[in-house]
């Protein structure tokens, strides 16, 4: 990342501009297009998709405006500001077919977040916590082909596996819901997860995975053996 007051460059390399069409959003312009969507942009809750996200230029801009909005409401309230800021994180979703991009992405996504999660929480700050976000990252920003819809191996070439995405919904206080569906059946589905209804229809795309955990161990029953019917 560029330092504070620095314009970050645009491009990588001109062999990557040809290659993959590669140029990076500029920071006031990130701004300017999220300033259309202001208010969508600080609900903890509400998704954003970025098809080809580079190292996450616009997902921590998003993230940012989130967690700014978090601090003001939950500033006092470390376990509140804990619970909603990892729901903010699981509402950010990536794809993108450079890998070094993908790991950027992560990295700096979990920077972001951890670095004002260790500001609110202080004393109270969860390895947990932590980890169960680290977890839904590396869920979260794919490394894949957003128009085969398929991940890609480390030279860009598609595997014969689909991008599958998680929903993470709060259904209680402390308790988190993940639901997991291939990125084709989301798109072919009314609404879906990254619709108007904001949520997902058990019809709605081809459902893979379901289960219920706290909030601060999503991780650990992601470990386990998962049955996905592909």
């Amino acid at each position: 990342m560029a330092e504070k007051g620095q314009q970050k460059s645009q491009i990588k390399s001109r062999e990557r501009v040809s290659q993959r069409g590669e140029v990076f959003t500029a920071e006031r312009e990130v701004n300017a297009m999220l300033d259309l969507v202001a208010d969508e942009c600080i609900r903890p809750d509400s998704r954003f998709l970025e098809p080809a996200c580079g190292d996450g230029n616009f997902l921590s801009a998003i993230l940012g405006r989130k967690l700014s909005f978090l601090v003001k409401k939950y500033g006092k309230s470390p376990r509140d500001f804990e619970k909603y800021s990892i729901l903010a994180i699981g509402s950010l979703y990536g794809i993108d077919i450079m890998n070094d991009n993908v790991l950027a992405c992560r990295e700096r996504l979990y920077s972001l977040w951890d670095k004002q999660y260790t500001a609110v929480c202080r004393k109270n700050a969860s390895s947990r916590a932590r980890e169960a976000t680290q977890f839904i990252i590396s869920r979260n920003i794919i490394c894949g082909n957003a128009l085969t819809l398929m991940c890609v191996d480390d030279s860009g070439n598609d595997t014969p596996s689909p991008i599958v995405f998680s929903e993470w919904a709060l259904i209680d206080p402390i308790h988190m819901q993940r639901t997991d569906y291939t990125m084709a059946g989301l798109l072919a589905s009314e609404g879906g997860l990254f619709g108007r209804g904001g949520g997902i229809a058990d019809e709605g795309g081809t459902f893979l995975k379901r289960y219920v955990t706290h909030y601060k161990k999503v991780q650990e029953d992601g470990e386990q053996s998962v049955s996905e019917r592909l």
